[in-house]
């Protein structure tokens, strides 16, 4: 029996044999021991057990010393840190342990993190740690473990301040070192959660934010937040995935996508990240800012707990779930995910900001963080809807509030069969709509554009590509809402022109399948689903409002009366949030927002909110989760936006999966 194995458990160097890895472990903690004594770093496994707390897998031997490890044994690497950084962000080895776990894939993490008492079972004893790997682990714990330790190699300035991690590849001795985030919620150098009283709740109320340009709603560039690249995507420790890769075939933009797995309410699923502009550089800064918007709003990642109670107990500061819409009766009866909204149950809830009232409310946890596990609430399940990123608070609440108004428009106009003013994209001014335009003409498409405001002044717009010959692939939808109407028409061309290159090909792809959905629309239950059924030509007939001939109009004349009297023109950014806050109030809403921000994204300058707006129509995806044909917006929305002259009848609601994308 090694040295190793004879430590105390206090120390965590005594895993009860026979755990995977632990031949090479204490083999490795025994070169050091005796390379370094009583100084030597301590060794534990990473992967044989799951690593974070709340996992179902077989218990942590290692855990009472995993937090000041600093020597992490895989079946294919051995991990060397953290170690450097400048002391603002520390990590310990439970992070780095968590996120080397978070990067596994689906079948990996599934065995650790759910995998039983007895966890994954190793193939012979393994890894097998030759004299060489040995000898290298010892000199690479000299030279940065102790002493002066060397210079990070990471290039941004933001990477090469965070705790790093070297990895020895066992396969070739191949040596790579990368930056680590803290995982806030680490038990060991992460803040304890609590719930705040109603007293506690710190007032979300908008400042004043001169802009750069009167024309413009971002304060900086989207290069000026120190992003710690590095750090957010690399394949050991990366906080949002383990990199990102680039579509150099796209023909319309440059996108730049990365993904990562997220547990929630229904195991792992794929959560997808990316940037779509002109230029690489710009799509893969932009992937990175959506990147940290779904870290932050999948799951809670500060230092505060839900307040758990039922709303009939917590009425008086509460949201009620049912104005925000519920499903039908019947998807409750057959979806088995799904469960009806008891008043009586206790349930979690997040503390936000009304700014109609100027005063805290609590909003389900359930319609704030789009994934985390149910706990008695799964009455709905949201998506991203309203969750937004910026620079302060006013950026990241005007960008979630204009999604909500983009989707709400849609929606109402998608459902209710509205007859909708067309736009002429020639007239729209400026070089980057007419290039986008012509961009889809090559790809085959025309481009069809629609004012898609209802009852609200704020600018909404819906771009429809429509292909020429009517072949695979044949409609794309994209929506986008902004102060400014010129912005609106390019974020809505932009996004149908990342989807039309693959849209034919996707639906080629999935044709039996979705033909199927197109006999039943039961069999509508993804987010993708809904873009490529419209992919099938015989889809276009429900469709119809969006395809009929229509005289376009120009640009200036449909958006006139709203830049000469309602845009606001103050040079505040805190005056365009407050006059989309007023529009929406004026329409009988609450405005609430809820702050999802991370510390990671504090430290990088970045706030992260989600944003409620009670009654307004929330986009959905699976035929059977549909909760605006439920709701009444949807039938008296158009008549108050002089769409119609009455409000909409059951008989007169389009009963076609919405194509958004």
């Amino acid at each position: 029996m090694t040295a190793a194995t004879t430590a105390t458990t206090a120390t965590g160097r005594k895993p009860p044999p026979p755990h995977p890895m632990a031949e090479a472990r204490d083999a490795l903690q025994a070169v050091l021991d005796g390379r370094f004594g009583d100084a030597a770093p301590l060794v534990v496994p990473v992967g044989a057990v799951g690593a974070q707390g709340g996992d179902a897998g077989a218990p942590d031997p290692w855990a009472a010393g995993r937090p000041a490890a600093l020597v992490h044994v895989t079946a294919s690497a051995v991990l060397i840190g953290p170690w450097g950084g400048d002391g603002t962000a520390p990590a310990c080895g439970r992070c780095l342990a968590v996120r080397w776990q978070r990067l596994r894939s689906r079948s990996e993490r599934n065995a650790l993190e759910t995998g039983g008492p007895a966890g994954p079972r190793p193939a012979g004893g393994w890894p097998l740690l030759t004299g060489h790997a040995r000898d290298t682990v010892a000199a690479l714990c000299e030279a940065v473990l102790r002493g002066p330790r060397p210079v990070p190699p990471a290039e941004d300035p933001a990477d090469r301040a965070l705790p790093q991690v070297t990895r020895l590849d066992l396969r070739n001795l191949r040596l790579r070192t990368y930056p680590l985030l803290a995982d806030p919620l680490c038990p060991d150098c992460g803040p304890r959660a609590r719930a705040p009283e109603r007293s506690q709740v710190a007032p979300l109320t908008p400042a004043a934010r001169p802009k750069p340009d009167p024309d413009r709603y971002r304060l900086r560039s989207a290069f000026a937040y120190p992003l710690p690249t590095d750090a957010l995507a690399n394949p050991v420790c990366g906080a949002l995935g383990a990199g990102t890769w680039t579509d150099v075939t796209s023909s319309t933009t440059a996108p730049v996508a990365g993904s990562a797995f997220v547990r929630g309410y229904a195991g792992l699923h794929d959560v997808t990240w990316s940037g779509q502009e002109n230029a690489f550089a710009t799509s893969r800064r932009l992937a990175f800012l959506e990147g940290l918007e779904r870290y932050a709003g999948t799951h809670r990642r500060g230092g505060t707990a839900p307040v758990v109670g039922s709303y009939r107990e917590l009425a008086a500061d509460a949201v009620d779930p049912a104005v925000c819409g519920l499903y039908d009766p019947r998807t409750y009866r057959d979806d088995p995910h799904v469960e009806p909204f008891d008043p009586a149950r206790p349930i979690p809830w997040e503390w936000g900001w009304s700014l109609r009232d100027e005063r805290p409310v609590l909003v389900p946890s359930r319609l704030v963080y789009y994934s985390i596990p149910t706990a008695g609430d799964a009455f709905v399940f949201e998506c991203s809807n309203g969750c937004a990123i910026g620079g302060c608070l006013e950026e990241a609440v005007l960008g979630g509030l204009l999604e909500l108004v983009e989707r709400d428009a849609f929606l109402n106009a998608w459902y209710g069969g509205a007859r909708l003013p067309r736009v002429d994209p020639a007239t729209v001014g400026g070089a980057t709509a007419a290039a986008m335009v012509e961009r889809a003409a090559l790809q085959g498409y025309d481009v069809h554009v629609f004012d898609n405001r209802i009852d609200l002044a704020i600018p909404a717009v819906t771009v429809v590509g429509v292909r020429r010959d009517g072949g695979p692939g044949t409609l794309s939808f994209a929506a986008a809402a902004s102060l400014d109407p010129r912005a609106a028409v390019e974020g809505a061309l932009s996004e149908v022109l990342s989807y039309i290159p693959h849209l034919a090909r996707q639906t080629a792809e999935r044709r039996a399948e979705l033909e199927a959905m197109a006999d039943d629309f039961s069999l509508v239950r993804h987010l993708k689903d809904h873009p490529q059924l419209y992919g099938l030509p015989r889809m276009a007939r429900h469709a119809r409002a969006w395809l009929e001939p229509s005289d376009p109009r120009p640009f200036g004349e449909v958006y006139r009366e709203w830049e000469e009297h309602g845009r606001p023109r103050t040079g505040d950014l805190r005056d365009d949030l407050l006059a989309v806050r007023d529009e929406l109030v004026r329409a009988g809403h609450d405005v609430i927002v809820v702050d999802q921000t991370s510390p990671e994204q504090e430290r990088m300058g970045l706030r992260t909110v989600s944003t409620v707006v009670p009654g307004l129509l929330p986009i959905d995806f699976g035929w059977n989760r549909q909760r605006a044909l439920l709701m009444p917006r949807l039938r008296t929305a158009l008549r108050r936006g002089g769409h119609r002259e009455r409000d909409l009848t059951e008989a007169e609601v389009n009963r076609a999966p919405h194509p958004f994308p």
